[in-house]
């Protein structure tokens, strides 16, 4: 059936997404008059969501009509991770300190436990919450809001697939993952203007800051330059050759657990029990060819970023990266209901309590270990926000810290699809009352 939307050319609504993401990343670049206080209340990585969401809201755009989103996810997504990820100096980031991956790694706990315990909670107060059938069960829903907060939006979009999220929980909990984890940036840049006072109440030792400081400072004098037209074509057949390369492989593994999937399937209607169970949840998942894409995508990232390949960040291989995340996340966008915050508002205080859950626990640790606010903000938007906001919440204390920002949020991305497939797997069993 032909969709009623205003544009139904893909090529025509991949430009209006490109002069969108162009719009908000021009203005926010500005620093003074009233445009600046309106981005210092809404963040740019919002608007990239929301504007978006607005074609297909008045119906400009038809998202199911259209194959931008299957491109960004099977072609510029696992670019985007190689990238990402091929760009980190993994031994330095070992070398930030216990207390900078202790808080990181607190706040990726933070996300697994804080959202099954949230659903728990909330399904003890009203079990309908755990409604829903096949795609759309809400912990699906939920389970892409992990991914999204272990990583970012690749990872987010790595879940949907594994677990067969349906459109209409994903796109509610696009809605919550956005608007609450605005609310939370909002929140540490807030922390973040009262740094001293914070690390006082804390009873942080600051000296490490210093340190990271002087470092980040050193080795982006020491290895930035302007690429050249050698260098970007580099990063494009880095970046696409292993994106083949884990097209092929994937295609070779994921049939094996397919049938393993059917197996279980089967045995089960065979001796007469319910074939919704976790054993088959996980085959069904490691079925999916998309979570080997992304998987091998990542190992490949990984296995380059110990080369001579790691190079590739001083001529922007990372933000080129970003740059494909960002295009990714307009083509979610469109999938985005605005209006199912009236509809769906016990969701959000689902989504606020999961949150919540998160912060109590990285204050907490910090207070334990004596960590300095900047470790919590930077260490829980490397989470939560992922490559898009960690380096602005990194710069809301230095500029020069920035890329400090952006190396944990690529541990993010290599964590986040399996630590988010993991809290999902949690989240399937609490809703099948096991």
């Amino acid at each position: 059936m032909e969709s009623a939307a205003l544009i139904t050319n893909d090529a025509v609504l991949f430009g209006v997404l490109m002069v969108l993401l162009g719009l908000v990343f021009w203005t926010s670049s500005i620093k003074t008059g009233p445009i600046a206080g309106f981005y210092r209340i809404f963040p740019p990585l919002l608007l990239c969501y929301f504007l978006p969401s607005l074609l297909t809201t008045f119906g400009i755009a038809d998202p199911d009509a259209s194959q931008l989103y299957y491109v960004a996810s099977r072609y510029l997504l696992p670019a985007a991770l190689v990238l990402l990820v091929v760009s980190a100096d993994l031994p330095a980031t070992l070398r930030l300190g216990p207390k900078a991956l202790i808080m990181f790694f607190t706040g990726t706990l933070g996300v697994v436990v804080g959202g099954p315990l949230a659903l728990l909670l909330a399904s003890a107060i009203n079990p309908d919450l755990l409604g829903g059938s096949g795609p759309e069960e809400v912990w699906r829903g939920m389970a892409t809001v992990a991914g999204s907060w272990i990583g970012g939006a690749a990872n987010q979009t790595a879940i949907r697939e594994i677990f067969d999220v349906g459109p209409e929980v994903f796109s509610v909990w696009v809605a919550v993952d956005v608007l609450v984890a605005n609310v939370w940036l909002a929140i540490l840049l807030f922390l973040a203007a009262r740094r001293k006072q914070m690390d006082k109440a804390l009873r942080a030792d600051v000296s490490a800051i210093d340190d990271l400081q002087a470092r980040a400072e050193a080795y982006e004098a020491q290895h930035a330059r302007i690429p050249e037209t050698r260098d970007l074509i580099i990063i494009g057949a880095v970046a696409f050759g292993a994106v083949a390369i884990a097209h092929f492989f994937s295609g070779l593994i994921a049939p094996g657990f397919s049938d393993m999937a059917a197996s279980i399937r089967a045995e089960a209607l065979e001796t007469g029990r319910s074939p919704q169970g976790f054993g088959l949840i996980v085959a069904e998942s490691l079925a999916s060819g998309f979570f080997w894409l992304v998987a091998i995508a990542t190992a490949i990232g990984v296995a380059l970023s110990f080369t001579p390949a790691r190079k590739l960040q001083a001529v922007g291989a990372m933000k080129t990266g970003s740059v494909f995340i960002y295009i990714l996340v307009a083509t979610v966008g469109l999938h985005m209901d605005i209006t199912a915050i009236g509809e769906y508002w016990q969701f959000f205080l689902i989504g606020l309590l999961w949150i919540a859950i998160h912060a109590a626990l990285m204050l907490g640790v910090a207070f334990l270990i004596r960590a300095p606010i900047f470790f919590v903000a930077v260490g829980s938007q490397a989470n939560i926000g992922g490559a898009a906001s960690a380096p602005v919440v990194a710069s809301a204390f230095s500029p020069s810290l920035a890329p400090v920002g952006a190396l944990l949020a690529v541990v993010g991305y290599i964590v986040g699809t399996y630590a988010a497939w993991f809290c999902g797997l949690v989240m399937a069993s609490i809703a099948a009352g096991g």
